[in-house]
């Protein structure tokens, strides 16, 4: 405009429109850059620029190119999960990943003789206990350490000793990066009811679904629930449900929410295509684009590949500044890792806020039993990503008068 200004007295008006015509087009076909930040978090994560350039279009909830959309999404989450279209289906759903675990409980478990073994060992374990507690759903729970895996002999004797019509587990407990074996608790959850398959298997694989294999064929799962915003690599705004159509069919009227019917969800898409409500438009094309770069990058497999290569060198490099991880190695997976405080004169808010400042976003633990921090490897990062936060670390504790290799001495 300035421009223009100026040379309006020099050309004359139209001289000028033109001018400002070519600044607005240069400003709106501006390159977007990455963001400088790093989120070595569990979720919301970095995501590709890429990812980021889907989201600017506008696209009616009703329009036929976005119906076509959500119907490649919900084919494409079905094979990534191994699950067959003729006995499963993918239902998407408004919200966060807990918005669709509380969609399943609400909708799937019957208001009458039902009764849910939740098997927990962390934050997101005892978020289902809450939901069953607002919901009075009847359950039990199993509960472990959250240092410590689920051991499967625990659950077979649990399971044997009472009657469950449902079973609900965390795939990857996100408050520490602790693995459980959804595989083997699925295999006793099929074999233990009156009749084989006849109790409802729950996993949520929020952190790990993308990047982790499943098969719902082989673990005998009923439903599967994650998220746009995890190792797809999409930004939030909506989860989804892979569920048993057979057993989903018989959930109409069960579910005690109106917004959180899982049932109504799917038969409204399999009807219209569409969503009941005001669909997260431009986070549904954010995350087709996620899902072609998922494919790119060698699907589930590839992807893992990558995570498992980041958790690998932060883990190497942590070790040498003499970090100690929370949870034994045998019980991690390649998602997220926690780590003890040092010693003092640690404190994590400073040590938080040095570290954003030079664009290395970690997260807090989330456990309740130690002081912890966690280390994400999941999102658009890689193994230079990783070295960069290390040094960026090593920086930080000089900064703060910690001395490398800590002194773990004391550490219980």
């Amino acid at each position: 405009i300035l421009l223009a200004k100026r040379i309006t007295p020099v050309t004359g008006g139209q001289h000028a429109k033109l001018v400002l015509f070519f600044v607005i087009y240069l400003v709106q076909t501006m390159e977007l850059k990455e963001n400088d930040a790093k989120l070595f978090t569990p979720g919301p994560l970095t995501t590709s620029l890429t990812v980021k350039k889907a989201m600017l279009h506008d696209l009616g909830s009703r329009d036929t190119v976005f119906l076509n959309i959500v119907a490649y999404i919900r084919e494409k989450l079905l094979h990534l999960a191994d699950a067959s279209a003729d006995d499963y289906t993918a239902v998407l759903l408004q919200g966060s990943g807990s918005y669709a675990v509380e969609a399943t409980f609400s909708t799937s478990i019957s208001r009458q003789d039902a009764k849910v073994l939740i098997i927990e060992n962390g934050a997101y374990g005892q978020r289902m206990v809450k939901i069953c507690r607002t919901l009075n759903i009847p359950h039990d729970v199993l509960s472990f350490g959250e240092t410590e895996r689920v051991q499967v002999d625990q659950v077979a004797e649990k399971l044997k000793s009472n009657r469950y019509t449902h079973v609900a587990i965390i795939h990857c407990e996100t408050s520490s990066g602790i693995l459980n074996p959804i595989d083997e608790i699925g295999q006793l959850v099929h074999d233990h009811g009156a009749e084989k398959g006849s109790i409802v298997y729950i996993v949520d694989s929020m952190s790990a679904f993308g990047a982790v294999p499943v098969s719902l064929r082989n673990g005998h799962i009923t439903y599967i629930i994650s998220s746009a915003n995890k190792c797809i690599e999409g930004v939030p705004g909506f989860s989804f449900v892979i569920s048993k159509k057979q057993h989903l069919l018989k959930c109409q009227g069960q579910a005690r929410s109106l917004v959180l019917d899982l049932y109504d969800q799917y038969v409204y898409m399999e009807q219209s295509k569409q969503f009941r409500f005001t669909p997260p438009t431009h986070t549904i094309l954010a995350f087709k684009r996620a899902l072609d770069e998922l494919d790119e990058e060698g699907g589930v497999q590839g992807r893992g590949k990558r995570y498992e290569e980041n958790n690998k060198r932060i883990r190497e490099l942590m070790r040498g500044f003499g970090f100690v991880e929370l949870i034994k190695p045998e019980y991690q997976t390649y998602i997220i890792t926690s780590y003890y405080y040092p010693p003092a004169p640690f404190n994590f808010e400073s040590f938080y806020q040095k570290l954003s400042k030079k664009d290395q976003l970690i997260y807090p633990g989330k456990t309740t039993v130690t002081d912890c921090f966690r280390i994400g490897n999941i999102g658009r990062l890689f193994v230079k990503d990783m070295e960069i936060l290390a040094e960026s670390i090593k920086d930080v504790c000089q900064e703060m008068g910690i001395n490398l290799p800590l002194n773990n001495d004391n550490k219980q």
